[in-house]
């Protein structure tokens, strides 16, 4: 019998406000957002963590979820937010181009004055100029607006009415539909319905079938058939030890 680390957990119903976009994947000049919330991208939104407002140096050359996410994790945990219903969402075009007399396209971004211009293109030695990757224009794929998803948060926390999140810093509503107590199955063979953070799983556990939605940081797992421990929640049956960044 597994040890269980949170007494309870609560059944969690997000409701879009405004249209949330993630850059789930990327073809050519389109950016598309699955329909699913990263439980870490909740984590922040929820506020139990904070990142720097701003990266410099070599803090931007690689993620901190480890860091900022294992401190927390024998007293908090969530579960990636699976949609209620059928996903819908909105395309949208965008134009980040300058509207200054002159501007050229260069090394993947967009230059506005004649000197940014790559040292190659003057017939000279290249220099150290290096490549922008924000895309200055294309289309995005972004969750409509009344779009609802579910969660469990694990352990006792106060959540806030309403979270901020995805690029653009999206409004979306908290509602927190039950609270539910965590009780602990035996090993045996379970199938779990949730979305699960393939990063999370827990060691132990083996992986018999499920289907991938493969977005970063972390791929999403769903409809898992797993043999091990496992936590029921109310009906709910998810693998036990879930951890933050459990797999490294």
């Amino acid at each position: 019998m597994s040890t269980i680390p949170f007494q309870q957990a609560k059944l969690v119903e997000l409701y879009c406000l405004e249209p949330v976009f993630f850059a789930s994947r990327e073809l050519s000049d389109t950016y598309y957002t699955e329909g699913v919330i990263g439980n870490y991208a909740l984590t922040y939104a929820l506020g139990k963590v904070n990142s720097p407002y701003r990266l410099q140096g070599q803090a931007t050359g690689r993620p901190t979820y480890k860091e900022d996410l294992q401190p927390i994790a024998q007293d908090f945990y969530i579960l990636p937010a699976s949609p209620i219903g059928r996903v819908t969402f909105r395309f949208e075009r965008f134009n980040a181009l300058s509207d200054a007399y002159w501007y050229a396209m260069t090394n993947n971004r967009v230059a506005t004055a004649r000197e940014d211009l790559p040292l190659q293109r003057q017939g000279k030695k290249p220099n150290s100029f290096r490549p922008s990757n924000f895309p200055q224009t294309g289309r995005l794929r972004m969750i409509e607006r009344g779009n609802k998803f579910q969660t469990l948060v694990f352990g006792n926390h106060q959540l806030p009415a309403y979270i901020r999140i995805g690029k653009f810093m999206s409004k979306v509503k908290v509602n927190v539909l039950n609270e539910l107590p965590v009780t602990s199955l035996p090993e045996g063979e379970y199938q779990s319905q949730y979305y699960l953070n393939a990063a999370d799983l827990p060691q132990q556990i083996e992986t018999l079938a499920f289907d991938l939605i493969s977005i970063p940081p972390a791929p999403i797992i769903k409809n898992l058939r797993f043999r091990g421990a496992a936590w029921q929640v109310g009906e709910m049956i998810v693998p036990a030890g879930l951890h933050f960044c459990g797999r490294e």
